[in-house]
């Protein structure tokens, strides 16, 4: 493939006999599905919409992109890609740090798993070679001690370890990879993937060897025209400038409460009102903040590394408290105790836990403990302590824990009431109320892989955090807006740059590095385009996998008891009538792709 920026290679491992093959990408593919998360579908859909997830016929895909470990801004993510056991639909999930950076430098755009090994193995990756190598040593162990294990076996430096904890192990559907000891590729379940599969691990050991752009001159001026939209002190919103590099990414939280759109005690409310700043980004900063640590080639370092000092957690140290943890292990429960919410996503972290998914299962149980649902069951608002003793059952399935590990939806049907499971295709909302923030309606309802803030990151517009402004509590054009930046992200997904780039770079920042990497020519237009097939392919696998009409839907509760709380009160979430204008601008119908739509996107 005459392309610049890829390896163009890709180890298919048979983890039922051991054997590895190394692959080109097919030209085509590439052109048209980039990397990252659009190749990765596409390897899915030649594997079969069918598939039982937990099966050893269902594919597990570790892909980067053709910007990966390049000096192009926010360009160490990685794709893991497979059909969910939580949701039954294709997802992707994300994860930064360095580990994608060097699986590009050990020569490599993606590693594909599948069968089942019959005991525990893990992949060793180095100098353009796969290995296949036992894993009984840390099988039973978690994420911390299972890197710790390999860092002693391989040394530290040019050491990148992917790894399922306990959780994973154990078929906890909500269970994910964590990329060096707390990045997570959180969403979907991918980790109990890989659990099925009896892979505990990837290990990738690689020095820096920065791929060579076809055009180095115009990629050199592509990356700084890009870099310059970073660190524009005249943006306020640029991610450099803002409030991403000082508080990190829970500098959110005082203001989507606020506003009434911050989903608490499992959305009966939608502000956690004075509690809120108790768990911010503000007073992380003020109490427990120890260092600002960063991703490959980012300059904007939103991370932010934690010390408990003093009281039942001290000692803690970890990396980092999110936006969404803090939120869903918070405010969705009631808990304004940041120490016991670090030790709680720690444990997440360690055992291989969506921590998005395990506050809303926990949230859930509170509100069925709370209302008579649970068989008797007691886990209190607040419970910091109960938390944790219960996110530990979780992990190893130990009496309600094994109920809750089947994800929200399942085990609130499990109590006889599935209304109170705010989920959409079986996956948990994160932490925005569709009811102060109506594009994030449209948009989880719409979401390939269920209820999601980052297939279309609505409040980037919604609070201005780009020069596309609109009004949070106006429904209309969110339908046009969530089509928008569902193709823009599925692009950028696919180079795999970090969503925080779209804070201040556009389609044009895209093409131009895209063109000069790989010296395919590329316009802001064909950004777009490809963005649009890549979301349309991934709408068409969900529609043969079963998922078809009435698939796009949010709880009732969005829909019917309205706000309560200053910013949104009153208000509710207008679903159908932005449904309507979403599937216009899509030229779907009811929420399959026609036909003509696959032909003309040349998905067929």
């Amino acid at each position: 493939m005459p392309f610049g920026g890829y390896a163009n290679r890709i180890a298919h491992v048979d983890l039922t006999t051991g054997k590895v093959e190394y692959k080109p990408i097919p030209e085509e593919w590439a052109r048209k599905y980039i990397g990252g998360r659009g190749l990765g579908v596409r390897y899915l859909l030649e594997n079969g919409p069918q598939v039982d997830p937990l099966s050893p016929d269902n594919i597990l895909c570790f892909m980067n992109g053709p910007l990966t470990g390049t000096e192009a801004n926010m360009s160490g993510r990685m794709a893991v890609v497979t059909k969910s056991p939580l949701t039954g639909t294709v997802v992707d999930s994300h994860h930064g740090g360095w580990s994608a950076a060097r699986l590009r430098w050990a020569g490599f755009d993606g590693l594909i798993f599948k069968g089942k090994a019959e005991k525990p193995v893990y992949a060793y990756v180095h100098d353009g070679q796969v290995e296949i190598l036992d894993a009984s040593e840390v099988w039973g162990k978690g994420v911390h001690d299972t890197v710790r294990y390999f860092q002693a076996k391989y040394g530290e430096k040019d050491l990148s370890v992917i790894a399922i904890g306990q959780a994973g192990e154990n078929l906890v559907r909500f269970a994910c990879w964590i990329n060096e000891m707390d990045r997570a590729s959180g969403r979907g379940g991918t980790g109990c993937v890989g659990g099925s599969k009896h892979l505990k691990a990837i290990v990738i050991k690689a020095e820096k060897a920065m791929p060579k752009a076809a055009d180095r001159e115009a990629f050199k001026q592509a990356h700084q025209r890009a870099l310059a939209t970073i660190m524009d002190e005249k943006n306020v919103t640029a991610p450099r400038k803002g409030g991403l590099s000082v508080y990190g990414t829970n500098v959110l939280m005082n203001i989507t409460s606020n506003m009434g759109a911050l989903p608490a005690r499992n959305a009966q409310l939608t502000s956690f009102g004075e509690k809120a700043e108790r768990i911010s980004g503000e007073y992380v900063k003020s109490t427990i903040l120890v260092d600002d640590p960063t991703c490959h080639a980012c300059p904007v370092a939103c991370k932010k590394e934690v010390q408990i000092k003093e009281g039942p957690y001290a000692g803690l140290h970890m990396e980092s408290v999110e936006y969404e943890s803090a939120w869903a292990l918070g405010a969705h429960c009631d808990n304004d105790d940041i120490n016991s919410i670090a030790k709680l996503i720690d444990m997440c972290n360690d055992h291989g836990m969506d921590t998005i998914e395990a506050g809303n299962v926990l949230a859930m149980y509170m509100e069925a403990c709370e209302k008579g649902y649970a068989n008797g069951g007691g886990l209190r608002w607040g419970d910091a302590a109960g938390m944790i003793e219960t996110l530990r059952k979780i992990a190893f399935r130990e009496g309600v824990g094994n109920t809750l590990a089947e994800g929200t939806e399942r085990a609130a049907k499990a109590f006889g009431h599935p209304e109170i499971a705010m989920t959409v295709k079986g996956m948990a909302i994160p932490a925005y109320d569709p009811r102060g923030l109506k594009g994030m309606g449209i948009a989880y309802a719409t979401s390939n892989r269920g209820a999601c803030h980052l297939r279309a990151y609505t409040p980037a517009s919604e609070l201005g955090l780009i020069p596309l402004k609109t009004d949070p509590l106006a429904w209309e054009g969110k339908g046009k807006l969530t089509a928008l930046l569902q193709n823009i992200h599925a692009f950028s997904d696919s180079l795999d740059l970090c969503k925080f780039s779209a804070f201040a770079e556009g389609p044009e920042e895209y093409a131009a590095q895209f063109s000069a990497m790989t010296g395919i020519p590329f316009t802001a237009d064909d950004v777009l385009k490809t963005g649009e097939r890549i979301y349309n392919l991934e709408r068409y696998y969900n529609n043969l996998a079963g998922f078809r009409e009435g698939s796009d839907y949010l709880p009732e509760r969005f829909l019917k008891e309205p706000s309560t709380m200053p910013g949104s009160q009153g208000h509710v979430c207008e679903l159908d009538l932005m449904l309507k204008e979403y599937y216009q601008e899509r030229g779907w119908v009811n929420g399959v792709v026609p036909e003509e739509k696959l032909k003309e996107l040349e998905i067929l």
